[in-house]
Formats: C-alpha cells, structure tokens, sequence
C-alpha cells in the first residue's frame, strides 16, 4: 500500500483509506457536555452535528467500512441517560452505510450495552482490517498490529500550539505522522518500524495534547516518535517535524 493512499480528507479530522474504501474518525466523546457544564461552560450538545457532519462524509466517500477508532462516549465510568440515548441514535444512524468497526478507547467502559447488532466490538489492543493496523491508543497494541505496514492511533487529540509576534497563541488541531520509539522497537524487537498516522478528536469541544508544548503520557508516547514526527493541519499545510516548532 502507498502512503497516498491513507489520506485525511482536507479540512475534516477524519481519514479515509482509499484503496481499502475505509472511512476512520475518532474521539467523538458523545455526552462531554455535561463535564463542560460542571465546570461552568454551558455548550450546547455536538451529537447531532457530529452525526451530521459525519453522514455527509459517508455519502461522498461512500466507504464499504467504517472505524470508530475509540472514546465514542465520554463519562466514566457512568453515564447519563441523554448520552446513552445520544450514542444509541448516533450508531443507529450510521450502521446502514457500511460494516462498523469499534476500537473501544478509555472512555468506552460498558460501550457494549449500547451497541446495535452487527457492529464489530473489537479488543482495546487493537486490530488489523485490510492489513492495517488501528488502536485507540491507550494501551500497548498486541503485536499484529504493530506488524502492519501502516498504525493508525488517536486518544491524545493532538494540537499544535502556534505563538504570534504579539505573543498570542493558538491551538490547532493537527495531524501526526512518523515512525516508532526506540521503546517500541525493544518492546517488538522482532517487528519491522511501521508507519504511525495520528488523528485528531472528530469531536470540536475536546481540546487536546500541543504536541510541541506539553509532555506526552501513556503508551503513546513510547510508540511513536514524536518529536521526528511530521505535523499537518486539517487544511493540509504540512509544518514540518514536532521538535523544529517553536
């Protein structure tokens, strides 16, 4: 497989592997809202424009499979009615366009109890659908995953933090591509360095990790090398290696 053929589609967090006909999103994190309100932010719920936004990506890519690469719910480790409901209709909706695979994240516990029929729970350790790998990202992979030519993770919602003449900054949220950690060679000494692609949170309202800012914990950051990885906004303007922004 060519690495043109794993693209994000332009200005969407969202990634589509044309070959395969595959359509990926991550970190939907369905029923954040009411963490929001705790704090004292009242925002109005992003499932239904999520929902929206997503069809309308599965009718012009018309995928045959679809990956939910994990944190499709929020709350843990109970939720509230409306975001059960909420990720009921949201699967509901989307399970006649294609096979759905689930890569359950660190906020899915129980995400079992709200699956319709035929969608596919996959293991947290992730799993290979045509020959690539997929992990939500919390967690070590099994090493079939890590066998594969091309990873695709999400689960740190990366950003990149841009300062300007004035001192302001921004936070955008960015794509990563780039090779393995030494860590993960030790841990797979056996496996090939794979091709890691980082996604962005499909949902607006979750904020994120700036990858030149802010240390980076978990797994993570043993798999991929982020400093040597390439970032790319959602627009596709390339900025070149985690550790040359500044």
């Amino acid at each position: 497989m060519k690495s043109s053929d794993i693209q994000p589609i332009p200005n969407e967090p969202a990634l589509l592997i044309k070959e395969k006909k595959i359509l990926v999103i991550a970190d939907l994190h369905i029923g954040i809202e009411r963490e929001l309100r705790e704090k004292g932010l009242q925002v109005p719920s992003q499932t239904k424009s999520m929902t929206k936004r997503f069809l309308s990506l599965i009718k012009k890519y018309r995928p045959d499979e679809i990956v939910l690469l994990g944190d499709i719910k929020h709350n843990i480790p109970t939720s509230t009615i409306q975001e059960r409901n909420d990720v009921k209709h949201f699967l509901e909706t989307i399970q006649y366009y294609g096979s759905i695979h689930i890569l359950p994240g660190n906020h899915d516990g129980n995400i079992n109890k709200l699956l319709p029929s035929d969608i596919l729970l996959h293991p947290s350790d992730g799993c290979v659908i045509e020959d690539i790998g997929f992990v939500h990202g919390h967690r070590w992979p099994k090493e079939e995953v890590i066998q594969c030519e091309y990873v695709v993770l999400a689960h740190t919602h990366p950003t990149i933090m841009l300062t300007d003449r004035l001192g302001y900054k921004t936070y955008d949220s960015c794509w990563l591509r780039g090779s393995g950690n030494t860590t993960l060679r030790e841990r797979y000494p056996t496996v090939s360095d794979p091709n890691i692609v980082v996604m962005p949170a499909f949902n607006p309202l979750c904020g994120g990790i700036a990858v030149n800012k802010e240390p980076i914990i978990g797994p993570f950051e043993k798999i991929l090398n982020v400093k040597n990885a390439n970032v790319y906004l959602l627009d596709g303007s390339s900025l070149g290696k985690v550790k040359d922004i500044k």
